[in-house]
């Protein structure tokens, strides 16, 4: 289910982007919809602006949606895990002793980001 929500989820976030592209720029430097960099006479009509305007904000309204759900459906996966800084902090590992005789090799140190993938 989470899977199909994030595929929605993205291609809204695509539709967006390409809806707000294509509308028409007030300020004439941005937009591929007849404002200033070029175009011409494409989607320069009032009717199509309503039409870009409303979709805009219908896409928008679907990308927040489906952002809460995603937000929703990642806390029931993970449970209730808290904060970060209600977990107790990782100890150090002990220092060796210095006991050990100095000709024997030092071993890096175990337990890095690399050993816990493995």
């Amino acid at each position: 289910m989470t899977t199909v929500v994030l595929v929605i989820h993205i291609m809204v976030a695509a539709a967006l982007v390409a809806v707000i592209l294509w509308q028409r720029s007030e300020g004439g430097a941005l937009g591929i919809g007849g404002g200033g960099g070029g175009g011409g006479g494409f989607l320069t009509g009032r009717g199509t602006a309503n039409l870009l305007t409303r979709t805009t904000a219908i896409l928008a309204l679907c990308f927040f949606v489906t952002s809460i759900l995603l937000t929703f459906m990642s806390q029931q996966r993970a449970g209730p895990a808290g904060s970060a800084f209600d977990r107790p902090a990782a100890t150090a590992p002990a220092a060796p002793s210095s006991d050990a005789p100095a000709s024997a090799p030092a071993e890096a140190p175990r337990g890095g980001i690399l050993d816990r993938l493995q």
